[in-house]
């Protein structure tokens, strides 16, 4: 009987243990933070040493993120690659995917939200996908 009871009670620790571990269902493009708010570049930088982001400042309250991808490929797992214009011209850019417009602000704040919109130009294709559009500064 304590035999049973002493597997039972290992069983029972590793399942309570096991509940933190693994994904929480976050993108990569989350853990790298595509589409936080930023100011300066180093606001941007990434656990993942190959993946460099940088704050991009021509859209309004800064956008971490990628500038200059070819398709999707380039892009964090969970981004994908939109030709945009921003205002000063048309560019390719690794935007956030989404479903849902709360997806896109979860480091952003109430004065510069994203937009969660299927009205862009995905360079691979839509999908069907969304994507987190940041406000243009309009320069």
């Amino acid at each position: 009987m304590c035999r049973i009871m002493y597997v039972f009670v290992l069983i029972a620790a590793f399942g309570v243990s096991s509940l933190g571990c693994g994904s929480s269902g976050e993108t990569e493009a989350d853990r790298v933070g595509v589409a936080a708010e930023c100011s300066e570049s180093a606001e941007c930088e990434s656990a993942d040493e190959n993946i460099t982001l940088e704050c991009l400042t021509r859209f309004t309250g800064g956008y971490c993120g990628l500038e200059g991808c070819e398709g999707d490929a380039d892009c964090p797992e969970g981004s994908a690659c939109v030709a945009h214009d921003d205002g000063t011209g048309i560019a390719n850019f690794c935007f956030r995917i989404c479903v849902d417009k709360p997806e896109c602000n979860r480091n952003r704040s109430v004065e510069n939200e994203a937009n969660c919109s299927a009205n862009v130009d995905f360079v691979d294709g839509t999908q069907d996908r969304k994507a987190c559009v940041p406000p243009s500064s309009g320069l």
